[in-house]
């Protein structure tokens, strides 16, 4: 099963644009690694979830702004590698979240994006990983995610 295929199984699909907000490329890569810019948690360039957050936000609300980044990336996995197919593995991820220096569930909010590629890339998918708390993010954010992707 191809990589889309499990998404639709999941429900979900690739946004059909991500838009880059500034000089930069969606992707580059370098040997068999493809280095993937940043993606906040928007939908075909307008935002959708907005930071910053503090205690008693609902991490599951966070969960899914971080899960729309990982969408974003996979559109622009597949614009650079030409197919999702050729992702071989997921090496590294960061993951930055807009909240108040007290707010101690950032990690929490990036499982949303870590969990989309371990589910569709099983053994594959498990990474390795920063996440942290910032005081602010592009378009107002609540989430950021960038990573590192083997290729076949």
């Amino acid at each position: 099963m191809t990589i889309e295929e499990k998404l639709a199984e999941m429900g979900l699909t690739l946004p059909p644009s991500a838009p880059s907000r500034a000089l930069f490329l969606p992707g580059k890569i370098s040997g068999n690694l493809l280095f993937l810019s940043g993606q906040i948690c928007e939908w075909e360039g307008v935002p959708k979830y907005f930071g910053p957050i503090s205690k008693g936000f609902d991490v599951s609300i966070g969960q899914q702004a971080a899960q729309m980044c990982a969408l974003n990336l996979l559109f622009c996995a597949k614009q650079v590698a030409g197919s999702l197919d050729r992702i071989a593995g997921v090496v590294k991820v960061n993951g930055y979240v807009a909240a108040d220096p007290d707010y101690g569930e950032g990690p929490f909010i990036v499982n949303g994006a870590s969990q989309l590629f371990i589910d569709l890339l099983e053994d594959a998918g498990h990474h390795a990983r920063t996440a942290v708390n910032v005081a602010s993010l592009p378009a107002n954010a609540l989430v950021e995610v960038e990573a590192v992707l083997e290729l076949k």
